[in-house]
């Protein structure tokens, strides 16, 4: 293999890898369900398409042709891991998750659960 291509394949895996690490360490470490919830949405869905598009390098130089399976992998996984993020911070929002204490905007948390529109928040 040329030194080129691993050396790209060889910076898309410690990428993509150091991202997943990043991703896995804030879900355990966050505070709450919300600041939890950015942690495996972002930063792994980043690094797992940083190993996927390493392996669709990888799997086209060895082939000789190009290898489009991992980049629908790639591309599903970036399509649905915001949807499913949305879908869980509803739930929580509507089963009356709470937020840190120090979260700022807390008001507008009660006005999505009525699906009303926003209120201007009280300044003390």
């Amino acid at each position: 293999m040329n030194f080129w291509v691993e050396l790209l394949i060889t910076i898309l895996l410690l990428i993509g890898g150091i991202f997943v690490l990043v991703g896995s360490i804030g879900l355990i470490r966050l505070p709450d369900f919300y600041t939890r919830l950015h942690a495996p949405t972002k930063a792994t869905t980043v690094g797992m398409g940083g190993i996927l598009i390493a392996s669709m390098v990888m799997m086209t130089n060895n082939q000789g042709y190009l290898s489009l399976h991992e980049l629908l992998i790639t591309l599903f996984l970036l399509i649905t891991a915001p949807i499913t993020a949305h879908m869980l911070a509803k739930t929580a929002l509507h089963h009356e998750n709470r937020a840190l204490r120090r979260t700022r905007s807390q008001h507008l948390m009660e006005c999505a659960r009525e699906q009303q529109p926003p209120k201007p928040a009280d300044h003390d």
